[in-house]
């Protein structure tokens, strides 16, 4: 019934939203069709894409709303000629049949979107003085692994691993307090959540003291703390315990790159009669009285419906899109004390020949040039030069072709690759605002020295891709905030910090009436926590629906 709603939007000759849809079949442009709407979502990430393609199951005709010119937020993918690149899925675990977040997305994109493996290794860790390290995909293997790498430790790998477990247990009844409004939600946190809140208020740092002596076994027991963005004397540890958890079964890559998530879950949004807009750059959050009842452009443009769903990021709502009378309020200026995750640059490298006999694979490599897991960024300045800069202390390498089993390389073996390392946001901020590809001579010159750098630290480590390498260009912090506009360009939003779970407002439904959040920042850190953000916001918009469509998904 709805065929006719996509066949319109899609023949619009303006939408040249991503070569990398070209011959796809796409669900989104910058026309929307006519008539009402049940709910509209700000922002096209892996949270909005979820609570609007979970609200369509639901048969809510719903209009997602996207400022950049290609949805996905984070997911979304850029081509540059040949090349195509992911901006911020390398990794994601617990997306087969066997774990409910896997059952979801399969029922969300009617089976569409299949994962690859990265195989049985899919992280590979280089430590100083030549101590390597892989993750498996089991977790026998992984205490294995361990345990083969520190034989005098096992009573501390295995504490950890029983933590963990306890940790994982909690969550469910952690959730179900999520979606309580604030009044209530004290006392279902007391009532049902009082073990996942005491994991969350304890810092990784402390816990791990507690189970081991030996400091390199820390530093390797944290050592994917770049999947959460805060290091271990300021994590909490219940997210350390939730990503390890999280990848105990191995890591996945979408087939067809990472675009494949935006098509599969907003066909689904599409299918049930709504649609997403993109250049859609939304102001201000509709409030009329003590309740939200749509959003207004930047053009002027005003859109209603009967709820609003922020998944831009609750503290980028809070500061941004929320009318002047509430952010002054108690509530939106505890919000705001939060701290974000760091920033970050992200290497896109272009390869011609054969990048596997050269040491690349489908798993992820980290390179870690300190044993100290506190160094949280690269201790880079505004205008340094490539001399005086010192190396980056950890460098997280992905190969994106690799993983996807659909990619072609063609007759020249094109493939692709990324280095990505923190950074401070204060070392960018000058720059905020500028206008995409004018910035200035001093900014390109820092970039050119950043890029420089980096390139030679990578290379330094995989010298085998030197002679392969065809394209080479760098993002910014100031590139993050341009396309997607998170809080001082942080991609993983609020730092996962005990006082970010501490925070009572911290809550899927807002204290404006039919104001919900989705995202990462409502649940957990990384692409299924967004999504579990996004599951959190549409299950407190619509909760007798939403409990019995994941009742049914249940084992």
């Amino acid at each position: 019934m709805n065929e006719q709603r996509r066949a319109e939007p899609r023949t619009d000759a303006s939408d040249n939203a991503s070569d990398s849809a070209k011959n796809k079949e796409r669900y989104w442009s910058r026309k929307i069709p006519p008539g009402r709407w049940d709910t509209i979502v700000i922002g096209s990430g892996m949270g909005g894409m979820t609570a609007a393609a979970m609200l369509a199951k639901l048969g809510k005709r719903v209009l997602v709303i996207e400022q950049h010119y290609v949805p996905g937020g984070f997911t979304h993918v850029f081509k540059r000629g040949r090349y195509e690149w992911d901006v911020g899925v390398h990794a994601v675990g617990e997306v087969t049949r066997h774990s409910l977040t896997g059952r979801l997305l399969a029922a969300l994109t009617d089976d569409k979107l299949r994962w690859a493996s990265l195989g049985p290794v899919y992280d590979e860790f280089y430590f100083p003085d030549g101590i390597e390290l892989g993750f498996p995909d089991s977790p026998q293997a992984f205490r294995e692994a361990l345990v083969a790498a520190f034989p005098g430790e096992a009573r501390g790998v295995d504490t950890y691993l029983r933590r963990v477990r306890e940790v994982a247990g909690a969550m469910r009844s952690y959730y179900l307090t999520r979606i309580a409004p604030k009044r209530l939600g004290t006392l279902a946190d007391a009532l049902l959540a009082r073990k996942a809140r005491g994991y969350f208020q304890e810092r990784t740092a402390d816990a791990i003291a507690a189970m081991t002596d030996d400091p390199r076994l820390r530093t390797v027991l944290c050592s994917q703390w770049a999947y959460y963005g805060s290091t271990p004397s300021r994590s909490s540890f219940a997210m350390q315990a939730l990503v390890t958890k999280h990848f105990l079964h191995g890591g996945y890559y979408p087939e067809g790159g990472s675009g494949e998530i935006a098509r599969c879950l907003l066909r689904t949004v599409a299918d049930a009669g709504g649609w997403t807009r993109i250049r859609g750059d939304v102001e201000e959050i509709l409030v009329e009285g003590d309740a939200a009842v749509g959003v207004r452009l930047a053009s002027g443009e005003e859109l209603r419906a009967s709820r609003v769903i922020s998944a831009a990021g609750v503290m980028a709502t809070v500061r941004r899109l929320l009318p002047p009378r509430f952010r002054a309020r108690p509530w939106a200026r505890s919000l705001n004390s939060l701290s974000p995750a760091p920033a970050h640059v992200c290497l896109y490298l272009g390869f011609k020949g054969d990048i596997r006999a050269a040491g690349a694979g489908a798993a992820n490599k980290w390179f870690y040039g300190t044993w100290d897991a506190e160094f949280d960024a690269w201790a880079v300045r505004e205008n340094m030069s490539k001399e005086t800069m010192p190396d980056a202390p950890v460098l997280y390498c992905s190969f994106p072709s690799l993983k996807d089993p659909r990619h072609d390389p063609g007759a020249e073996q094109r493939h692709t690759g990324e280095v990505v390392t923190f950074v401070p946001w204060s070392a960018f901020e000058r720059w905020r605002g500028t206008r995409w590809h004018k910035r200035g001579d001093e900014y390109e010159a820092f970039k050119s020295a950043l890029q420089e750098h980096l390139l030679a630290q990578f290379l330094a480590r995989m010298p085998g891709l030197r002679p392969l390498l065809d394209h080479v260009e760098l993002s910014t912090p100031v590139s993050t905030d341009h396309f997607v506009r998170p809080t001082q360009g942080s991609i993983y939003g609020i730092e996962p910090t005990p006082e970010r779970f501490a925070n009572p407002w911290l809550r899927p439904r807002s204290p404006i009436k039919n104001l919900y959040f989705a995202g990462s920042e409502v649940s957990t850190v990384g692409v299924m926590g967004a999504m579990m953000g996004g599951v959190l916001a549409a299950t407190a918009a619509e909760p007798w629906a939403s409990i019995s469509l994941l009742r049914g998904l249940s084992r």
